[in-house]
This record gives structure tokens, sequence and C-alpha cells, in this order.
């Protein structure tokens, strides 16, 4: 997903992922109230940011109780944002995925602890080499128990490894659906050099961790 960004341009873009995240707009963000999105048919959505989508969304499909995950973006203050603008940090997007899951297999908790477990949870602005703004750490809360949720399993995880933990906490507002091309990119690219060098080995060291939450093959 990286392309090899002259030195001067990735100045300008740091100079401007760290306005945009400290900017009185993005400040609104954070500061929100929270949206909570109704069940439909019986599923919930929850809403994770943690490096590439393509990668997060095969991790969370891998996972009991979840029926689907969806590439877009969220976290930002800008309206109907592209792969393009996120990527320019300006936008204070981060690129995330919807989880659509069955509450009565697997929990909100159960999907906080998938994404801790999925990730280098130390790591400010990026996964491995994906790194910028877009590709920061967000888990985001529709409700204050969702919150609380959030804040104690983050604790516990710092006094665990006596480290500050990366992952930004929002309020969610909206998730905005990314390209077409982005959907279930794991699953129709696999010899992509990315998904086979990255992605895969990123959801087998999850999988060799969570193995109880797994799907069962067919």
């Amino acid at each position: 997903m990286r392309t090899i960004i002259p030195l001067i341009t990735l100045i300008f873009l740091f100079s401007c992922r760290n306005s945009a995240q400290n900017s009185p707009k993005q400040d609104a963000v954070i500061n929100a109230e929270p949206v909570e999105v109704p069940m439909e048919n019986g599923l919930a959505k929850a809403y994770f940011a943690s490096g590439c989508f393509w990668c997060v969304e095969a991790i969370y499909e891998s996972v009991k109780g979840v029926k689907e995950s969806v590439s877009g973006y969220s976290g930002g203050h800008s309206q109907n944002p592209t792969y393009a603008d996120s990527n320019t940090g300006i936008t204070g997007h981060a690129e995330a995925v919807e989880i659509i899951y069955n509450p009565k297999v697997v929990s909100f908790e159960t999907l906080v602890d998938v994404y801790f477990a999925s990730q280098n949870v130390t790591q400010v602005n990026g996964q491995g080499n994906d790194r910028g703004s877009q590709y920061r750490s967000i888990i985001f809360y529709q409700n204050d128990e969702q919150k609380q949720i959030i804040l104690k399993k983050k604790e516990a995880l710092a006094k665990k490894l006596n480290a500050k933990i990366a992952a930004e906490v929002y309020p969610f507002q909206k998730f905005w659906l990314a390209e077409d091309y982005h959907q279930d990119y794991e699953k129709k690219h696999p010899n992509h050099p990315y998904i086979k060098n990255v992605s895969i080995p990123r959801l087998n060291r999850f999988k060799a961790k969570m193995p109880e939450v797994i799907k069962d093959k067919h």
C-alpha cells in the first residue's frame, strides 16, 4: 500500500497530519456525543481502526459471530472522504472497519479483545511499515458502557505491558464506505505481495493468540 515519497513531501505531509489531528475541527470530533447505531435483524455494528483496513477486515471476518467486515474511513472531520484524501492526513480520518456481528454469539468486549490481540498495541500512527495518521489505532464507542469496556481493557493492558497503549478512544460519529476495490481485498487478491507478506502473517499471528474465537472450517 505504500509508495516512496520524497523527503520534502514527507515533511510537508507530516506537518499537515499533525495540524489536522490537533485542529479545532478534529477536537470537535473527539469531544462530540457518540452516535449509537441501532441493531438490525438481530445484528449490531462496531467500529475499529488498526492500520491497513485490508488486514483488519480479514481478521474480524475470521471471528465467530461476525457476519461481515466492511472497509471504510472514520474518525475525521471531512465529508465523503476518499482513499486519496485520507492518505494526506488532512481529513483526520483513519482507515477503519465496520463490524457487523451477532451479539448473542460474540460480545463487544470480545471484539475489543480481538482488536488488541491483532496489532502492535504500542505503535503510534501506524502498524508495521504502514505509517501515518490514516493508519493510527482508534476504538470507537457508541455509548458509555462501550467506552468503559474500552478504557478498562486499555488500562489493564498498559499495566500488564508497563507501556503506553497507542489506541485512541473516540465517540463514534459516522462511517464512510471505502471504494469498491478495497472491499474483501485479501479474499480477492491472495497473491498480492502485501497480502502474502503482511496481511496473512498478521492474521495468522492473531489466530495463534485467540484460537478459541476463530470460526470453524467447513
